[in-house]
């Protein structure tokens, strides 16, 4: 396998083979089992019955962070673990996850104190606003829980001046600065864990679209989700990482109770260069006059916001209601009173469900965000044991796999032979990190490619040290960048169609690019887009259209995207003399 490829496989080419372990669900949870286990040379499947990260992995409020606001609750063994996983990412995965500096606006002195007391014991107190000596008190018991593999500052209190108010609301007294982090693609991560795993385990395999329909004896029954067809496998174990679908899933395998609940999260992102300036890379960290703790941060060339926390039945059936919309810019309007909010501004919004530990708590925001490890034992009709992965937090997925993953080798009586903690993912493994190194290896990248430094600057941005392989195929096809969306390339988005697992073709505009969420899509840019996938994947014209119209009501009614309702009937044409020496330096991140 060469540096690039990624590897997928169809459920027809499983038929009949066997596996020590099969994972249901191909989020970040289990994703990060598929890559630990295969790191220990046990030979995997995974598998999801949409596309890989299709779920709340790919709806984060994309915040790598140890949960500051969970301290009021008493979490501190999982704030503990999530600021040292959120150290570990930015160590291991640094080509994806950066620091994030953030303020906290403080309006009093003492308030919060009482209420943060309450919560700390279990009562439900009377909503009231943190002030500084609880936000401080906090933050310095976050720097404590977070000192291993330390890689950020301590936080600072400032006093605001009188004159520089301009930003927050006038009633800002002080603001409370601290760092986490954020990630610009987790879907990205996701399929890089996937081929880290496969390299170090060629047996296993990975199959979107793919659903597990029953398990008897220690015969697992898949369905194709694209043919319809079913394969069977066999398995000595089973582990059971869907997340919020986790109770039906397991009501597939057979055993097992309730364990799960879900909440919303909504996210909108906006095209609102006033607040992004303003915010100066900064994330703003603050409670809504209602006690929700909401962040609003620069992402990319855009502002992301978020977010709403709201009980679900079906996680299948979730979108951001125009009431989340109007919340989360009336939430921006009270703290930022100087800017002017629309939905004008929205270019996009997403919404993914948290799967919590079933919980009798009264708010949403009170449920532990903490996770567990649980054990199905064979049944009457199962013969093979199942792990099940309860809650967790996009941080902390490597953490939860590590202990989901012993248990596994338990039950087949196997050793720990490595561990992940300071194993580099994808193209985070010998990434250049000081400027004169990252010149270096830009002066390789172009010189290997013949590429512009600016092009370069992109890839390597986009896909870390994997960038040099990468660039020499996409050299060697010409790298024509799209007529609509010139920071993509022809043979950048072929190259994403072939080997990152694209069936549909939402899998390469949502998940594969960051097309969609900086707000770039247009009925044009879709179109072009669309005549790519159908050439690298050998869709015919019904097809084509089909996935055109399927991906454009996805984006309109899902995710806020104003595109028209005859956006598959937009030609899918290139002209090459538009593909200008300025048209190529238009690339983007």
């Amino acid at each position: 396998m060469s540096a690039w490829q990624l590897p997928f496989v169809r459920p027809a080419s499983l038929a009949d083979r066997h596996f020590s372990t099969v994972i249901i669900g191909a989020g970040i949870n289990g994703v990060g089992v598929f890559r630990d286990l295969c790191l220990q040379r046990v030979d995997c499947l995974i598998v999801d019955k949409g596309d890989f990260s299709a779920g709340a992995s790919s709806a984060p409020s994309r915040m790598i962070h140890g949960g500051l606001r969970y301290l009021e609750n008493g979490s501190f063994s999982l704030v503990a673990e999530a600021t040292r996983e959120r150290n570990l990412l930015l160590r291991n995965a640094p080509h994806l996850v950066q620091p994030l500096k953030t303020v906290v606006p403080l309006s009093s002195f003492f308030g919060g104190l009482m209420s943060s007391a309450l919560k700390f014991f279990g009562r439900t107190p009377p909503q009231r606003t943190r002030g500084l000596l609880a936000v401080a008190a906090g933050l310095r018991l976050y720097d404590l829980l977070g000192r291993r593999q330390r890689v950020m500052p301590n936080h600072r209190i400032s006093r605001v001046p009188p004159g520089d108010r301009s930003l927050f609301r006038s009633a800002v007294r002080w603001t409370a600065t601290f760092f986490d982090a954020w990630i610009s693609h987790p879907e990205w991560l996701i399929l890089e864990l996937i081929g880290d795993a496969c390299r170090d385990q060629p047996r296993s395999a990975a199959a979107n679209y793919c659903r597990v329909m029953g398990c008897a004896g220690n015969i697992i029954t898949l369905r194709d989700e694209i043919t319809g067809a079913l394969v069977r496998v066999t398995a000595d174990t089973v582990v059971n990482a869907s997340g919020a679908w986790l109770d039906r899933s397991t009501a597939v395998l057979g055993g097992g109770g309730p364990r799960v609940m879900g909440t919303k999260g909504s996210h909108l992102v906006l095209d609102h260069p006033a607040l992004r300036d303003a915010l100066q890379g900064r994330m703003a960290y603050f409670e809504a006059v209602d006690g929700r703790v909401c962040i609003v941060y620069p992402f990319l060339d855009r502002v992301l916001v978020g977010s709403t926390d709201i009980p679900v039945d079906d996680p299948d059936r979730i979108e951001t209601e125009p009431e989340e919309v109007d919340y989360l810019l009336e939430v921006l309007a009270e703290v930022f009173p100087n800017l002017r909010f629309g939905r004008g501004d929205v270019v996009y919004t997403y919404v993914g469900v948290r799967p919590l530990a079933r919980s009798d708590a009264d708010k949403p925001g009170q449920i532990s965000r903490d996770h567990s490890v649980v054990l199905d034992p064979p049944s009457a009709t199962r013969d093979i044991p199942v792990v099940g992965l309860v809650g967790g937090k996009w941080t902390t997925f490597r953490a939860l796999a590590e202990e989901a993953v012993n248990e596994v080798l338990k039950q087949l009586g196997r050793p720990r032979t490595a561990s992940t903690d300071m194993l580099p993912i994808g193209g985070g493994a010998e990434l250049p990190v000081d400027a004169q190194a990252v010149e270096r290896f830009l002066d390789r990248l172009v010189a290997a490619s013949g590429m512009s430094r600016t092009r370069a600057q992109v890839l390597l941005k986009r896909y870390g040290s994997k960038a040099l392989p990468l660039a020499q195929r996409l050299a060697a096809s010409g790298d024509m960048p799209l007529r609509h969306a010139p920071g993509y390339s022809v043979a950048e988005l072929s190259y994403l169609c072939l080997e990152t697992g694209v069936v549909h073709l939402d899998d390469l505009v949502i998940r594969r690019t960051l097309l969609a969420i900086r707000g770039l899509v247009t009925d044009a840019a879709l179109a072009e887009i669309a005549g790519i996938a159908a050439d690298a994947l050998g869709w015919d014209a019904a097809q084509q259209h089909a996935e055109l119209q399927a991906c454009a009501t996805a984006l309109r009614e899902r995710h806020g995207v104003r595109l028209s309702p005859v956006a598959a009937d937009a030609p899918a044409s290139f002209d090459a003399s538009l593909m200008t020496p300025q048209a190529l330096g238009q690339a983007s991140t």
